[in-house]
């Protein structure tokens, strides 16, 4: 068990902690523990405010982008929802995939010396199956008082085959500006960064005041690097702000979604966003409030409180009884909101941890991957954002089952009627880790009922449309065709037949010799042309989370 000691050792500098200890100790004269302590919290207040941007890409991380790389003998997913074909040779100039070549038929021999023979690189995937990179659609980059390195979000999002992130936000605005400059140039590690904020971030105008404001604000951000407005129907976001920035975000070409948070929802729900041109929902808030009939207020206990995270999201999962799957209203409101083209970004992962919290806090890769700050942050408590379980009961989480029920069917039915659907993870808190949360949304899809395919297209050719359709202009990744960006994802597994495969603590199985054995993993991640060795990229991972176990005086372990 961490000390208290320990924990204030990394926020406020190990030394300073040691000082205050030494004169509480002797008994030192009050003024100079004082001091001690204002010198303590000075250095905590400093470490808090640093978040560090991504260090500059070593020689030895990734090789490419090349003038030619061939990706060899793979099993091709292209992400449009098309069965797997193979074996293909992916040829990549530069950042493009240029073409896409039968290189043989299955359970025959390759024919050898195909071209081109001229690559500077060639990637064996023979036995491999190849995908686009992934989109998450709803990424943060981490805290300071969680995860301060950007480049330990990033590298855990690209050794997960994630290669685009819809940021919301990934950062404060300047730092997001120039990490996206910075990727799109490849001078870090990370994946191609889209730059969604909260209204009125950035700019030195301060708080928005109304809606003329708004639309001003919006002006500023499409001039300086912003993608896209997030949502949350909450403070300064009074009806009237929120859709007149919904109209002039489109007006600018950029994208909005939102996160209907309760203190807005009954003023504004997912319906009648849907219909202002909200261009994607978040997470489950506003659809079953959009489907109460007869009210418009879910049936809240009389001592709620939404400052109180353990209320906030206890009672959240409550209103799964209040509506009806499958009604005529179920319906109309899908069909409405896919008339209305707003996309679905369920994240289903981020509450997994409210249905099972013994499995989201016992999952095998925290020893390994998660950083003792992040794993500090998950801890419960009544001031960190998400950190609720304070008492966390049996009934607690029957209630959350009831609730994903009708949630997995509403997302279902949704892309059953047509409506898209986008793959996010929102990591970073409820015990959700960077990369790992991706995949287990996948999964999530799958209990859903989505068919492995449709997940894969969800997840990329779905992600990649919605981040450009603000725009006007057609996705230039999400696909694996000619033309697009070279962002592919290569596993040893076939992941249609299993998703846990792409965990990068692997599956286990056992072998024909009776033999537990681990298998998977993504193999090699390509973003933008340049092919990262996915569990390089974790070694990376857990050497950053032993040198913080080792500051802290903790034991290293994992794999």
């Amino acid at each position: 068990m961490r000390t208290t000691l320990g924990v204030k050792a990394v926020l406020m500098g190990a030394g300073a902690v040691c000082a205050a200890a030494l004169l509480l100790a002797t008994g030192a004269p009050s003024t100079a523990v004082a001091q001690a302590q204002a010198q303590s919290q000075a250095q905590a207040a400093q470490a808090r405010a640093t978040l560090n941007p991504a260090p500059p890409r070593r020689a030895d991380e990734g090789f490419g982008p090349y003038p030619l790389m061939v990706v060899r003998g793979a099993m091709l997913i292209d992400g449009t929802g098309a069965p797997p074909m193979g074996p293909v040779d992916i040829v990549i100039e530069n950042d493009k995939i240029t073409d896409i070549i039968q290189a043989g038929w299955p359970g025959l021999p390759e024919r050898e010396g195909r071209p081109p023979l001229n690559a500077a690189h060639e990637i064996d995937a023979r036995g491999m199956y190849v995908m686009p990179g992934f989109v998450d659609a709803h990424a943060h980059g981490g805290s300071p008082q969680k995860a301060p390195d950007l480049e330990y979000v990033y590298k855990l999002w690209l050794a997960h085959g994630v290669t685009t992130v819809r940021g919301v936000s990934l950062a404060p605005h300047d730092i997001a500006v120039s990490e996206k400059a910075r990727s799109a140039r490849g001078e870090i590690v990370a994946p191609r960064i889209f730059n969604y904020q909260t209204i009125g971030s950035g700019w030195s105008r301060g708080r928005i005041r109304n809606p003329e404001m708004a639309r001003e604000w919006v002006r500023w951000g499409a001039a300086n690097g912003v993608d896209g407005i997030k949502f949350f129907l909450r403070g300064d976001e009074t009806p009237e702000v929120v859709l007149a920035a919904i109209d002039e975000a489109k007006k600018n070409h950029m994208g909005t979604v939102a996160h209907i948070a309760q203190p807005g929802v009954a003023q504004l729900n997912a319906e009648q966003l849907a219909a202002a041109g909200l261009g994607s929902i978040t997470h489950f808030y506003g659809h079953f409030e959009s489907l109460l009939g007869g009210r418009t207020i879910q049936d809240y206990p009389t001592d709620y409180n939404f400052y109180d995270e353990q209320k906030r999201f206890g009672e959240a999962a409550e209103i799964w009884d209040e509506v009806e799957p499958g009604s005529a209203q179920w319906y109309a409101y899908l069909e409405a909101q896919k008339k209305a083209g707003v996309v679905f970004d369920p994240t289903m992962t981020i509450y997994a941890a409210s249905r099972d919290l013994m499995r989201a806090r016992n999952a095998p890769w925290h020893q390994t991957y998660t950083l003792p700050a992040l794993a500090d942050y998950f801890q419960s408590t009544r001031d960190n954002h998400g950190s609720y379980f304070f008492d966390w009961t049996t009934s607690n989480e029957v209630a959350w089952r009831r609730f994903y029920e009708r949630f997995m069917r509403l997302v279902n039915d949704y892309k059953k009627v047509g409506g898209r659907v986008t793959v996010g993870s929102d990591s970073g808190f409820i015990w959700k880790l960077y990369g790992f949360g991706y995949i287990e949304e996948l999964e999530l899809l799958q209990e859903a009922g989505f068919h492995p395919l449709e997940i894969v297209r969800a997840a990329t050719m779905d992600g990649a449309t919605t981040l450009a359709e603000p725009t006007g202009k057609a996705p230039t990744f999400g696909i694996v065709r000619p033309g697009m960006s070279a962002d592919l994802v290569i596993t040893t597994e076939n992941p249609l037949a299993n998703f846990k495969t792409l965990y990068g603590t692997g599956h286990e199985r056992l072998s024909p010799e009776n033999r537990i054995e681990t298998v998977g993993g993504v193999r090699w991640t390509v973003a933008r042309g340049v092919a990262y060795d996915a569990p390089a990229l974790l070694a990376d991972v857990k050497a950053m989370v032993d040198r913080q176990k080792a500051e802290r005086g903790e034991a290293q372990g994992g794999r």
